[in-house]
């Protein structure tokens, strides 16, 4: 194998960091850990992207893939059904929340994202409101990478190569509570005003020209803001006033990760579309889906009505047939219930590491988690950018990694490291990423 650097352009990457140092080729992966191509362990403590929640080393969904690989390798949804697309999506919209029956299935999360905005433009011409097209989606929020889903994505860094993009795309505060500009010392009147900043957004740009809203259960850029008490109860209400959409992009919030189903569940709101991804096959097979209510299908059965939309390997028989027997492991294990009941423990752990005074702030729910460092506890002081280029990049990222956590050391918001482990992890991978971050991060704190 040559220099992986020759031909391979990765993804959201500096491809300058490998003219001199090799590039981590990781070759395995059993349960919670994978290994490199030197044979050295590490603790995935990011299920390889937010994605690998039933953990590595599954036999049974490569064997569900080649047993229907051999049966029907590929054909479309294009006019035409398959078993195993039927089947999941029967599946699926019986765990969905309310009237979310509809399922549009897509290769990955940007498509979702993608979809769900289309669907939200179309329906709205059919039932006689063609001027609603707009997005309200949050700041420093992830939503993807294709030209829509990066519209209402809320990170300008990442925009800057690729303007001008899909207009429409309209920016309202997170929901990042040690951050807060209004209301620091109340949960609950914080998410108030949250929310009524997406009203205040909606009514600014004019109530018949929004189509939708899209928001994650748990931001994950920025490092896992959970939504405040009441939130998303009032986002429900100002969508209903202005016959906007919610999108609720579960692109990493489903599938377990916060210890149901869909993150919606989680905190009690029913929207009118998921986007969905990663978790639904834990990674062995690309898929995702966007869940539509019945009330969005409607003007598109009768008479020559069609959503003008698809996607060549949406619905691929062998990525349903390994979310199938991923779901069979779901139900097997409990896997979702074993989430809830580690949960406490898993923050509990990770909180330990607040004595540590570069720790500002632990915050997530379920198996997703954020530690945001600070230079200054006290004062929440944060570091500056090239402050934040030493430490996330100079020195934790690799330092994480060679001590043996894969993890996220991320500075698209301030910076923070985040976690997601697979849902198998128990106490002994808590204690593992907390005794890793104690060491690396105490060195941290003296490279300063």
């Amino acid at each position: 194998m040559g220099n992986p650097t020759d031909h391979l352009w990765m993804h959201f990457t500096r491809m300058s960091s490998y003219q001199d140092a090799p590039v981590p080729t990781i070759v395995r992966g059993d349960g919670a850990y994978i290994w490199d191509s030197e044979g050295r362990r590490y603790l995935d403590g990011l299920a390889g992207l937010f994605v690998v929640n039933a953990g590595h080393g599954r036999t049974e969904l490569a064997e569900a893939a080649a047993k229907q690989a051999s049966e029907l390798a590929y054909f479309p949804i294009w006019s035409y059904a398959h078993p195993t697309a039927i089947e999941l999506a029967e599946r699926i919209a019986a765990l969905a929340p309310g009237d979310l029956n509809r399922v549009f299935f897509t290769t990955g999360g940007s498509e979702a994202v993608e979809t769900a905005w289309k669907l939200a433009r179309a329906y709205f011409k059919r039932v006689g409101k063609p001027m609603k097209h707009k997005v309200v989606s949050r700041h420093i929020a992830y939503h993807g990478t294709s030209m829509g889903a990066l519209s209402i994505t809320g990170l300008p860094g990442i925009k800057a190569d690729f303007e001008p993009l899909v207009p429409g795309g309209i920016k309202a505060p997170n929901t990042n509570f040690y951050r807060a500009p209004e209301h620091g010392d109340d949960p609950v009147a914080f998410g108030r005003w949250a929310a009524e900043e997406i009203g205040r957004a909606i009514e600014r740009e004019g109530p018949e020209t929004v189509a939708a809203v899209f928001l994650e259960p748990v931001q994950n850029a920025g490092g896992c803001f959970p939504p405040p008490p009441g939130y998303f109860e009032r986002v429900r209400e100002i969508c209903d006033a202005y016959d906007v959409l919610l999108v609720s992009d579960e692109v990493i919030c489903s599938w377990g990760r916060l210890g149901e189903y869909f993150g919606a569940q989680r905190y009690g709101y029913q929207p009118d579309m998921i986007t969905t991804a990663k978790g639904i096959t834990s990674g062995y097979s690309p898929l995702g889906a966007m869940i539509a209510s019945d009330r969005l299908i409607e003007p598109f059965l009768s008479g020559t009505e069609s959503f003008a939309h698809g996607i060549t390997f949406g619905g691929h028989p062998v990525s349903c047939a390994v979310a199938l027997a991923n779901l069979e492991i779901f139900a097997r294990e409990d896997l979702v219930g074993h989430v809830r009941a580690n949960e406490s423990a898993f923050r509990a752990t990770l909180e330990k590491l607040y004595d540590l005074p570069i720790v500002g702030d632990v915050r997530g729910d379920g198996y997703f988690y954020g530690i945001e460092l600070v230079k200054d506890r006290t004062t929440r002081e944060s570091f500056d950018d090239a402050e934040s280029e030493r430490l996330l990049r100079g020195f934790l990222s690799g330092a994480l990694f060679e001590a043996g956590l894969y993890c996220r050391a991320d500075d698209r918001g301030d910076p923070v490291i985040q976690l997601a482990p697979p849902l198998i992890a128990d106490q002994t991978q808590f204690d593992e990423i907390e005794q890793i971050l104690r060491s690396v991060l105490t060195e941290a704190w003296q490279h300063l």
